[in-house]
């Protein structure tokens, strides 16, 4: 949850269908880094 008020402090949306929307686009930026933070190994033939 840290990781998300990063992003933003709090939500800029008033609407609750909004709110969801931003907090999923939140969501979806947090997994963006952590996949480009994964290591990728091959084998070595």
């Amino acid at each position: 949850m840290n990781c998300i008020k990063l992003l933003g402090q709090s939500l800029m949306a008033r609407d609750f269908d909004r709110q969801v929307a931003e907090l999923q686009v939140r969501i979806a930026v947090l997994h963006g880094y952590t996949a480009l933070g994964i290591p990728v190994t091959m084998p070595v033939e």
